[in-house]
């Protein structure tokens, strides 16, 4: 029989080797022997046998196998009753019908389905989809929509498999694109392992990326460099900023720059009139009427700064993006535009995508979590110029991290604020379930960095000494370039390979990953180490100041999605 499926299956593209021979003894348990070439395993032993081959076929190989097999194999029926006859004295009985209960139920398929994909390498996991979120992924809305969910509920794979069906179900091209530079290259590589048939229709590109194109396309020159960009701000601060009552608040340099970036030009706010009504969302400092004024001499000294050195920002770089979509719209407009990690954006970054599709049904997919905004200010849809009312989905079973992770996690945020963008100042969202558990999170205090660093190596040692954990299910994830800088020598200094999380393209690979919280997200690894947190960062919140508090909780809410990267261990070091 396996010998006459292999010959079936090859007409449709089916290697022999895929087509193995599985003898299931029904009641039976605990079996796992080979005769013949036929692997012989127990009733409740078989799905976990099959699904430990992992994902091997993509969706469309997938629907033509079970298309040939429905044909090829005759569907057996159920057994019919049994009426049994017995002589007297016995009393006679009715005749009587035997029962025979499913071989599987939905909760042990889903259950081993997720147990065969944990054993895989973690790039596997980051495109496996369970099956209670494959009705998402197909469904339809009536104008742009929005997913959301806490940290490990599957948001980005939920994206990465919609782009896919998207992709398959019309014509024309997908972008998928987030801020991180990273998460793009990942995803497009994971997309053309599950699903080669459509890799080439779905564009995955960061939104700086994107918008550089817009110009460059259409043979628009500008200057992009960030060094004269910086230089530009430092004259403008020693010019106009310090000599104004900006200088004397605790409010630094920094904060004044963010205001700019991300409340202004992350706006594209053009008048003053305009800056002096807005909410300011996500700002806890409180502006004046004079302090605005003094914000807006400061905005203005800069950007004449960059005039005179020939050069644009990052903000500036959207905002031409967006005024040449305006003047000329795309011809070969996208059918699909799906966002994610969508409230790390700025306002005119949505703004510019929302342009790409406008408010057909499907056309735009704005996927993301509040509580994992790590940046200064924010935006509202209302400001961008959307709504996503009615037409938004929760995802809310945490099926990546352990229950201990979780809770972990969730006390260093527990009770912190955050402006949502749809408006509202909210709480973070809890999974309603975790159903993997696991070993409780490492917490150390070092007050020697050589004795920190011993502990990271023995730590990266010991966790892939683990059966299923490879030096490329490990990350090591800091806050700072600098503290990136120390750890990948001090890994290589003890043998250890390492992969800057700059160079990562969501190939396996045989080498520790490495780099900043920022640029890991929507990542995810089997076991996480972050080794520069400070024990302020885990306390509860002192008496601080409007801004204390606001970095304070920018640099918590990184933590988080830190500690939450973690699949299966998390080990942190205290300062």
């Amino acid at each position: 029989m396996v010998a006459d499926t292999q010959e079936e299956f090859a007409e449709i593209g089916l290697a022999s080797g895929e087509v193995r021979g599985l003898l299931v003894l029904s009641g039976r348990a605990g079996i796992d022997e080979t005769v013949g070439g036929v692997r012989i395993v127990g009733e409740r032993d078989a799905l976990r046998a099959i699904a430990a081959f992992g994902s091997r076929l993509t969706s469309s190989q997938v629907e033509a196998v079970l298309a040939r097999a429905m044909v090829f194999f005759t569907p057996a029926s159920a057994p019919a009753p049994v009426t049994a006859t017995v002589p007297e004295p016995v009393i006679p009985s009715g005749p009587r019908e035997v029962d025979q209960d499913a071989l599987l139920s939905i909760e042990e398929v889903d259950a081993a389905l997720l147990e065969g994909v944990l054993a895989q390498p973690i790039e596997e996991w980051m495109s496996f989809l369970h099956p209670r979120q494959a009705k998402l992924v197909r469904r339809s809305f009536a104008g742009p929509s929005r997913i959301r969910g806490p940290a490990g509920t599957g948001k980005t794979v939920v994206g990465l498999h919609r782009a896919a069906h998207l992709a398959r179900t019309r014509p024309g091209r997908v972008l998928v694109t987030t801020l991180v530079q990273t998460l793009p290259v990942v995803l497009s590589e994971l997309l053309r392992r599950f699903a080669p048939d459509v890799a080439a229709r779905v564009d995955f590109v960061g939104v700086h990326a994107f918008a550089r194109g817009v110009p460059q396309e259409r043979g628009v020159t500008f200057r992009l460099d960030p060094t004269q960009s910086d230089a530009a701000f430092a004259q403008a601060w020693l010019r106009v900023g310090v000599p104004s009552g900006l200088a004397l608040g605790r409010q630094d340099q920094r904060y004044w720059a963010d205001e700019i970036q991300y409340v202004l030009k992350g706006r594209g706010i053009t008048s003053f009139e305009e800056y002096a009504e807005l909410p300011r969302q996500g700002r806890r400092h409180p502006l004046s009427g004079s302090g605005r004024r003094d914000v807006w001499a400061l905005y203005e000294a800069y950007d004449a700064e960059l005039r005179n050195r020939g050069v644009i920002d990052y903000a500036d770089l959207i905002l031409l993006a967006a005024a040449e979509l305006r003047r000329e719209p795309p011809s070969d407009a996208y059918a699909a535009v799906i966002v994610d990690e969508a409230q790390d954006l700025s306002c005119a970054m949505v703004r510019m995508l929302h342009s790409l599709v406008g408010d057909a049904p499907d056309w735009l997919t704005l996927i993301g979590d509040g509580q994992q905004s790590i940046y200064p200010g924010g935006y509202t849809l209302g400001e961008a110029g959307l709504s996503v009312a009615g037409r938004g989905a929760v995802l809310d079973i945490n099926y990546r991290n352990t229950a201990q992770i979780v809770s972990f996690a969730q006390r260093l945020v527990d009770g912190d604020e955050y402006a949502d963008i749809e408006g509202v100042v909210a709480r973070g969202d809890v999974p309603s379930s975790v159903p993997r558990t696991g070993v409780e999170p490492v917490v150390t205090t070092f007050t020697d960095t050589r004795a920190l660093e011993r502990a990271m190596v023995e730590r990266v040692r010991r966790v892939t000494c683990e059966i299923g954990t490879g030096l490329g299910d490990v990350a090591v994830l800091c806050l700072t370039r600098r503290a990136v800088d120390a750890v990948a020598r001090a890994l290589s200094a003890a043998g250890l390979p390492v992969l800057r999380l700059e160079e990562y393209d969501g190939v396996p690979s045989e080498a520790v990953k490495v780099g900043t919280i920022k640029r890991a997200k929507g990542l995810e690894f089997k076991q996480v180490l972050i080794p520069d947190v400070w024990r302020s960062h885990t306390m509860v919140a002192r008496q601080m100041d409007d801004t204390e508090r606001e970095r304070w909780e920018l640099t918590r809410r990184e933590l988080y999605v830190a500690m939450t990267r973690a699949r299966d261990g998390l080990w942190v070091a205290l300062s």
